[in-house]
């Protein structure tokens, strides 16, 4: 694929998730040559080919695991009679996902909302800052890189990207819009749930989630209260705390 770059930078321009194929090694004889190259994405929609036949339809049902798993997949394949292929070579790849950013939501636009906007600036999280209250966009100032929404809870569900590069911050002004929030995002596909509040909210969640709605783990899965105990109380201090946590998750350390 000779245009790989460009076509590459086509779907980053629209942030569409896609996975890059990289042959890296060829034994025997094979339909494809080392650096022949081929996109995937979600669709199934190739770009490229990197020979065809099983191999081709392998790799891409392998690219989408790699998609969905935002992980790297080295792949090797014989073509062999046992997979209906007679060149008896043997093909090596990577699979790379490409566009994965790591989505955060932030639900709640007061002083912490807006200082974690702050603080998580040039970091590899892609912001949406989201309040129900209308025009309250108006009262803040932010960095263009943060998107806002002021969309209704009911409109969360197909709304937000859910999934494993999504992660979630509640912190509204309204703790029963915290409660449903948490709520959803427990039924949901969701890399880190984080939920501020005290001891006893965290209680009085974990028995309404598990009375009301029948979720066995109640809020074990959500991080409540929501930082590292780094200490200090101030918006921009818990900021500071929850942009760690949300880091050293997303950094696996």
């Amino acid at each position: 694929m000779q245009n790989w770059i460009s076509k590459l930078k086509e779907f980053e321009s629209t942030n569409i998730p896609v996975a890059l194929i990289t042959v890296t090694k060829c034994l025997g004889s094979t339909p494809c040559k080392i650096g022949a190259r081929m996109l995937v994405a979600f669709d199934k929609k190739i770009y490229g080919t990197i020979g065809g036949g099983k191999l081709e339809f392998n790799v891409i049902n392998e690219a989408l695991i790699a998609i969905k798993k935002n992980k790297i997949i080295e792949y090797s394949f014989t073509l062999g009679p046992e997979t209906a292929q007679c060149c008896g070579g043997k093909v090596e790849l990577i699979i790379e996902p490409m566009n994965q950013f790591p989505e955060l939501y932030l639900f709640g636009a007061g002083h912490i909302g807006v200082e974690l906007c702050n603080i998580l600036n040039d970091t590899p999280f892609k912001i949406t800052l989201l309040d129900v209250r209308k025009n309250w966009r108006d009262t803040l100032n932010l960095n263009d890189t943060i998107s806002f929404s002021d969309i209704d809870f009911d409109l969360y569900k197909q709304h937000i990207n859910w999934g494993a590069n999504c992660y979630v911050v509640i912190m509204t002004h309204d703790h029963k819009l915290d409660f449903e929030i948490t709520a959803l995002a427990l039924a949901s596909e969701t890399k880190y749930i984080g939920l501020i509040g005290s001891k006893t909210k965290k209680v009085r969640f974990n028995n309404l989630l598990k009375k009301e709605l029948n979720i066995e783990d109640g809020i074990s899965k959500v991080h409540c209260p929501v930082g590292l105990a780094i200490g200090g109380n101030t918006p921009n201090e818990i900021a500071i705390s929850v942009a760690a946590e949300l880091l050293q998750v997303y950094y696996k350390k």
